[in-house]
């Protein structure tokens, strides 16, 4: 019988790694990914430019963005990227506190492995620790109406704050407020906000501060025919999903002729019933008409005989948000077409933006879609504004919808820890451990928004949790200052939900994280490296 007979398991090439080294190498991973957004957290945050394989550049601070263009390919730093991208699904904004917190967690939790203590009890701890942090994150919020236009523009601004809109966050976080109060619905008492009826629309030129908000929306199309008016006030709009062409037949069809009259006649009759769609249209008065297919050549041209201003192919989306901003009726079939299906609009126009005609649908009678036109200096400061935005959007849906802000500038945090401290010495056995790590990780936040105001961290993080010992729960880091202070009272607030939902995300990241103890990875085809290497980020080679 033959001994020593090696016995393959796994594929060549395959690389396992186990036990306390396979915890150590995802801890590491998911540091590093979260080391990398950390000097970009608060108003004094760093931007990172990230160019990708083709050359393309991204300026930005935003953490959603840096993750998802970094291209991670270690296991464990994906799942700190999905961290980020569940908070900037759900919120719009905290992606960086997400990822920071979720690294932070991890890092706690290795101190506790190096003591012994098995990766399963943190978890569990982590996860007490993450309901009594619900639980203290809504008793320390205040109630927010959608009829505080002072607090809601600070929440914006606090969004906004540190992504390169500082000369005009003022006015974007006012247009953002106006956008979110215009497009708000209430079902059932509650007030619900759908984000996808805010379209934002890009253009470079100009500046920052000569963005606007159009109470009505933006199409990026022109009119079908020069001979169309260019603007047609008090406009009556029809939305056609049908095309102004003629059918052709469903089945493969001949037609023989033997005349020529009875070409003419076929001619003719492809005419009249261009002309009947068009006569459809101006018998149940409509001025403008925006079709999602196409319209033939000469249905523009009778189209334009009548002053009727026409746009043909748009988009789906855009024909389901000018029937919520006209309160038109979209019609399958022109025949049906009558004058109540028509919406309505103060003024509809075609304008140059930068070299681009577009057509601009304005003054909606209480219209329930919206348009964010944004402007810039540059491509990158378009898109990093247009990034703000959608922040100052999320952070001002998100208070509204939950009802509820608590304080900014790592003062949620640190009455976090405070108090979550409290609630550890109450719990027996070796969880206490864990939640006391998981409070300490909470301070991660103040720390850094003090490191990148230049101040002494552990002064800051001393003079904190002396006051909210005193019971002063909204005292946090005035970064620009330098020192700390009340965060309601110089208007730097936060939607509840994002600390809840970066405090969730984070804290079951890590729960996963912890529980492997055995990382299988296949080797890559043709050759290329194992998509887990020993320690570090995915493609370095061990000596670096």
């Amino acid at each position: 019988m033959a001994q020593g007979q090696p016995i393959y398991i796994l594929p060549e090439g395959a690389l396992r790694t186990t036990g306390r080294d396979a915890q150590r190498n995802n801890i590491m991973a998911a540091k590093t990914v979260a080391e990398t957004v950390r000097t970009t957290l608060g108003p004094r945050g760093m931007d990172k430019m990230l160019v990708d394989d083709l050359g393309d550049i991204v300026i930005t601070n935003d953490g959603a963005t840096i993750v998802d263009e970094m291209n991670v390919e270690h296991p464990a730093a994906k799942m700190v990227v999905e961290v980020a991208k569940t908070q900037d699904n759900e919120v719009g904004d905290g992606t960086t506190t997400a990822v920071v917190l979720t690294g932070e967690l991890l890092s706690s939790a290795e101190k506790l492995l190096d003591q012994g203590i098995h990766s399963s009890i943190i978890a569990r701890g982590y996860r007490m620790a993450t309901e009594k942090a619900d639980e203290i994150l809504k008793e320390i919020g205040k109630e927010i109406s959608i009829d505080d236009d002072k607090l809601l523009t600070e929440i914006a601004i606090t969004a906004m704050t540190g992504k390169g809109t500082e000369t005009s966050k003022e006015k974007l976080a006012e247009l953002s407020v106006k956008a979110i109060k215009q497009i708000a619905e209430k079902e059932n008492g509650k007030i619900v906000i759908d984000l996808d009826n805010v379209k934002i629309e890009k253009k470079e030129g100009a500046s920052t501060a000569d963005s606007e908000l159009i109470q009505g929306l933006v199409i990026d199309k022109e009119r079908v025919h020069a001979g169309m008016p260019k603007k047609v006030k008090d406009a009556k709009i029809a939305l056609l999903d049908v095309a102004m062409e003629v059918k052709e037949t469903e089945t493969d069809a001949k037609i023989q002729i033997t005349d020529p009259n009875q070409l003419q006649a076929f001619l003719a009759q492809e005419e009249n019933m261009l002309k009947e769609m068009v006569d459809n249209i101006v018998k149940c008065g409509a001025t403008v008409v925006f079709c999602q297919k196409g319209i033939d050549d000469l249905a523009q041209h009778y189209l334009s005989k009548a002053g009727i201003f026409a746009v043909r192919r748009v988009k789906k989306s855009d024909m389901e948000k000018l029937a919520k901003a006209t309160g038109a009726t979209i019609v399958t079939n022109i025949k049906d077409l009558e004058e109540k299906d028509l919406g309505y609009a103060a003024e509809v126009e075609e304008r140059k933006i930068a070299k681009d005609e577009m057509t601009f649908v304005k003054g909606c009678k209480n219209p329930k879609a919206v348009s964010f036109l944004i402007r810039g200096g540059t491509e990158h400061v378009v898109d990093e504004v247009e990034r703000a935005v959608n922040d100052a959007l999320g952070g001002v849906a998100a208070s509204l919808e939950v009802g509820t802000i608590v304080p900014g500038g790592g003062a949620s945090e640190i009455e976090l820890a405070r108090r979550l401290k409290k609630y550890a010495e109450t719990v027996g056995g070796r969880e206490q451990l864990a939640i006391d790590a998981f409070a300490d990780a909470m301070e991660i936040i103040p720390r850094t928004l003090a490191e990148s105001a230049g101040i002494d961290a552990i002064d800051i993080l001393v003079k904190l949790r002396t006051e909210h010992e005193k019971g002063r729960k909204n005292t946090g880091v005035m970064v620009l200052n330098g020192g700390i202070g009340d965060m309601l009272k110089d208007g730097i607030v936060e939607p509840v939900k994002i600390k809840t939902q970066a405090v969730k995300s984070a804290s079951e990241a890590a729960q996963m994280l912890l529980r492997i103890d055995d990382v299988i990875a296949a080797s890559k085809k043709e050759g290329g490296t194992p998509p887990m290497p020993e320690g570090g980020m995915g493609g370095m080679s061990p000596g670096m």
